[in-house]
């Protein structure tokens, strides 16, 4: 009797803590890419249609077309959805286009300027930066690591033959340079053996989004994010030794590498083809499931290494969710987003597998411990860095996305040309923008 009535009394105070009504039969609409944290979600609202009565339909769509999708509809200012799940790059084209809902007052009243980290706050929620300006909230946190054969690690007979050949232990690698060498090993073509798997994908940023972790690592920027300068900050020495690092890292891929993406790198890993992949750690949660990776049991993860900058750094990935300004259902949509930011819920979305931005659940030891790569994610997210994410990053992306293409895959031209190339046009850019004299 007991726990009937506090269950009874539990639920009146969750209803009253997102607004004191029930609102059966009301519905609501989100976009996100069709990927494992979007079924995650599809599971976590099963919990906010049972305390609030609304349903909330996650709907799916691939992410090769899901920008051009999003904006295509933005542009006709259909109301399909009520919230989207969108990259942290597309901040600056919805909060100026007056595609995102303007989300300052209610941020900073419900503290999750305070309950969040700085670094998701920073780049899944503020435009412009530095502006304490919020158009979405931090909703699934994600970075760039990578994932190894701890098996092939552990081979007493591989650390015997590394050791002969480059002079240290075979292990987690300390440095790129550390990384490199494995890759190097552990590349054996006539074994089916390769080093490395990267991200090579000409389609929206996927070989962008693994350029810059040595970019980033070796002490070089994308430029200035204040002042929108380029030239000798992407085209320094730095930067331009990071890119032919990744040029020498391409070498080690399995065949046929030049035009992948995240989900092949899982692949390659999941077959047995290498080594080593690349992770943006949100795909990590398939490769410790032995349905449909086998060497499960010898999967481990690992933080981006240090550079020859000394400095550790990584790619951004991950969203926040946004309220589409042309929907006719804001209250609802406030209703959302006021019962996700809740701890108790935060918690549960990690739980599920989703990567909670909240402070406390990142910072417990339950989380920090609860799979293989929740620590190296979040060592990750303290270091990462993110693409511009003004208004004009798509023309950005299309030139730095061909360029390094060409010199990586294609093998056209040097390092500093691509990156001279790459400053050029993108100063062209901000200054036909208006945003650098």
């Amino acid at each position: 009797m007991f726990k009937k009535i506090s269950t009874f009394f539990l639920g009146v105070a969750l209803f009253a803590a997102i607004g004191g009504t029930s609102f059966a039969g009301e519905t609501l609409t989100l976009i996100w890419a069709e990927w494992g944290p979007a079924e995650f979600l599809r599971e976590l609202c099963i919990d906010f249609e049972k305390e609030t009565g609304i349903k909330l339909n996650v709907e799916g769509t691939p992410w090769s077309d899901f920008q051009t999708k999003a904006f295509r509809e933005f542009a006709a200012k259909g109301d399909s959805w009520d919230l989207i799940v969108g990259d942290s790059q597309w901040l600056g084209a919805g909060a100026t286009q007056g595609h995102y809902v303007d989300l300052t007052d209610w941020f900073i009243k419900r503290g999750v300027d305070k309950s969040m980290t700085p670094a998701a706050v920073e780049y899944y929620a503020e435009y412009p930066k530095g502006s304490k300006k919020y158009w979405g909230v931090p909703l699934e946190g994600d970075a760039m690591g990578f994932t190894y054969r701890k098996d092939w690690f552990e081979d007493p007979k591989e650390k015997e033959a590394f050791l002969k050949k480059y002079g240290y232990e075979l292990g987690v690698p300390k440095t790129w340079a550390n990384l490199r060498d494995i890759a190097e090993f552990f590349y054996r073509p006539d074994q089916r053996r390769y080093g490395i798997a990267i991200y090579t994908g000409r389609d929206y940023d996927n070989l962008t989004m693994g350029i810059e972790n040595p970019i980033f690592g070796f002490g070089s920027s994308l430029g200035n994010y204040k002042t929108y300068q380029v030239e000798g900050i992407l085209n320094s020495k730095e930067g331009i030794d990071a890119v032919a690092f990744y040029k020498e890292l391409y070498s080690f891929t399995p065949p046929d590498w030049g035009n992948r993406s995240y989900t092949a790198c899982n692949e390659a890993f999941a077959g047995g083809l290498v080594a080593l992949s690349a992770e943006f750690f949100s795909f990590a949660p398939a490769l410790t499931n032995p349905a449909l990776n086998k060497y499960a049991k010898g999967t481990g993860f690992f933080a981006n290494p240090v550079g020859s900058s000394g400095t550790r750094s990584c790619a951004l990935g991950g969203q926040g969710v946004s309220i589409v300004s042309y929907s006719k259902k804001r209250d609802l949509a406030y209703k959302f987003l006021d019962w996700f930011v809740r701890e108790d819920v935060q918690k549960r979305w990690a739980e599920l597998g989703g990567y909670s931005c909240n402070q406390k659940v990142l910072n417990s030891e339950w989380f920090l411990n609860d799979t293989p790569y929740n620590r190296p994610f979040y060592e990750s997210m303290l270091v990462a860095k993110d693409f511009w994410a003004v208004p004009e990053y798509a023309e950005l992306l299309e030139v730095c996305q061909r360029n390094w293409h060409e010199y990586v895959v294609a093998g056209k031209g040097t390092a500093k040309e691509a990156m001279d190339t790459i400053a050029k046009d993108w100063t062209a850019i901000f200054k036909k923008y208006g945003r650098l004299k």
